[in-house]
């Protein structure tokens, strides 16, 4: 027994280490300038685990690994499940047949075409899925449902984090200048829908669309949730193919057994609780930023594990692969806009 109750509070050593880290990027993300560029605490939690990981990361008891582990996998499920207090199936009716479809051509391009350019590179199929699908769905959240899915090692998604954030970053300033510069030609309406279904992250969507006014900024909010709903299909999917993938490996354990992603199920059954809009707002608000911090906390733990050698081992061709799949939803995400939106418009 007590070694049992030792091996636990060294656990929670471990916790408690992320929760600090969380904490503190919370209170960095209070700076204005990271406001203005969209810089959410995720994002400054993994980095500053990267930098621990980097600098003092040797000085840490081994009986706290367990605690940093629990982060990156336990509470990240949960705080999968939690997200789906920020949306509602009333938002897909709200923005109609055009956001649907144009969203789900998106999303099945994108990954589809990000795993054949990562069979062309020759990268590693775990880097190049999850590179993929955070470009297709909602950034860092959806590279972090299908890490958790997929079970792959933590600096993968560190590096596919990396990608989204980059590239992500990049189009939400480069969205406002060429729809303010008259380089785009599409109406408002159209320029939320292009907006939503093809920016990375949702503060991405959030701070590009605030940028060009709120008739642009509602539209690019709900397409933008409409694809993250789409993540609980493409999660089904994976936990199909990981159970594929390991017949074929000749993997005892996992042989013939499908690994259904339970927290996807989670998260659309909290989508569907929210739909019936049963709680005060003040209440739905509490719940999304306690989950942001558990997010948080998840980012930060995976950043802890990832070192700049893993980076080096990684090599450039997830970032040629997150470029390849930028220039297609910049430029495949504008002809939908353009042409096939106003079909339903």
């Amino acid at each position: 027994m007590p070694k049992i109750t030792e091996t636990r509070v060294s656990m929670l050593h471990g916790i408690l280490l992320i929760a600090l880290f969380a904490c503190a990027a919370f209170y960095i993300g209070e700076a204005q300038f990271l406001k203005d560029i969209s810089f959410s605490p995720m994002i400054i939690g993994i980095i500053l685990g990267m930098l621990y990981a980097n600098s003092l990361r040797n000085n840490l008891p081994e009986t706290w690994v367990p605690g940093i582990q629990f982060c990156s996998k336990k509470i990240l499920r949960i705080g999968i499940i939690l997200y789906g207090f920020r949306l509602t199936f009333q938002d897909i009716v709200n923005v109609g047949v055009a956001g649907i479809v144009i969203d789900a051509i998106i999303v099945v391009v994108t990954i589809l075409g990000g795993i054949w350019i990562g069979r062309l590179l020759k990268m590693d199929r775990d880097t190049a899925l999850l590179t993929s699908v955070g470009s297709g769905i909602c950034g860092a959240a959806a590279v972090l449902g299908a890490e958790s899915t997929i079970r792959t090692q933590p600096y993968k998604t560190a590096v596919a984090v990396a990608t989204v954030v980059i590239f992500g970053t990049i189009s939400m300033f480069l969205y406002p200048v060429a729809f303010r510069s008259g380089w785009l030609d599409l109406s408002p309406q159209e320029m939320g829908i292009y907006c939503g279904s093809t920016l990375h992250e949702v503060a991405h969507a959030v701070g590009a669309g605030n940028a060009m006014g709120t008739e642009i900024s509602n539209v690019s909010i709900i397409v933008k949730m409409i694809r993250v709903m789409l993540l609980v299909p493409v999660l089904l999917v994976l936990g199909f193919w990981v159970a594929k993938r390991g017949s074929k490996d000749g993997a005892a354990t996992e042989k013939g057994k499908v690994n259904i992603p339970w927290f996807a199920v989670g998260f659309l059954a909290v989508i569907g609780f929210n739909s019936l809009d049963l709680l005060p707002t003040v209440f739905v608000d509490a719940i999304n930023y306690f989950d942001t911090f558990l997010l948080t906390m998840a980012m930060a733990a995976l950043g802890a594990e990832t070192s700049i050698d893993k980076f080096k081992k990684a090599g450039a061709k997830p970032f040629v692969l997150a470029f390849c799949l930028d220039v297609w939803l910049i430029a495949g995400g504008y002809i939908l806009a353009k042409y096939l939106a106003p079909i339903w418009l």
